[in-house]
C-alpha cells in the first residue's frame, strides 16, 4: 500500500509548513488524477492511519478528483475521454497520446490557524 508512504509524506509536508509559518493547519487540500496511480479511499485510509496519536489528529484531507483531459490532433481542442481504458477522443472517437490533466497528486492549499 504506497498510499501510507504517501500519506506520510503529506504530513512531513505538513508538518515543515506548520513549523514555518508557527500556525496550526486545519486541513490540506489536494488535486488527485486517475493517472496518479493512487486511490483516492486508500489515500483517505492511510492518511487516518498516519495522522493518529499526532499534532495533525485533527486536520482533513480535502481531495479534488481531477478528470482526464487528452489534447486532439484531430479536433485541435482538449477534450475529455469517455474511459480509462479507451483514449480516445469523446468527440471525434480519434485516438489520441497528448494527456494534459489527470495525473495530479499534488497539494495545492492549507487551512490554517495561528
Amino acid at each position: 500500500m504506497h498510499e501510507l508512504s504517501i500519506a506520510l509524506s503529506i504530513l512531513d509536508f505538513a508538518e515543515e509548513e506548520a513549523e514555518t509559518r508557527g500556525a496550526q493547519i486545519e486541513a490540506i487540500h489536494m488535486k488527485l488524477g486517475p493517472l496518479s496511480g493512487i486511490v483516492k479511499e486508500a489515500l483517505l485510509s492511510a492518511y487516518d492511519l498516519a495522522r493518529e496519536n499526532t499534532p495533525f489528529a485533527g486536520c482533513r484531507l480535502v481531495i479534488e478528483e481531477i478528470p482526464i483531459v487528452v489534447y486532439c490532433q484531430n479536433c485541435k481542442a482538449q477534450r475529455s475521454i469517455h474511459s480509462i481504458q479507451c483514449f480516445s477522443c469523446s468527440e471525434c472517437e480519434a485516438p489520441v497520446s497528448e494527456i494534459v490533466q489527470g495525473r495530479e497528486l499534488q497539494v495545492v492549499a492549507l487551512e490554517i490557524s495561528p
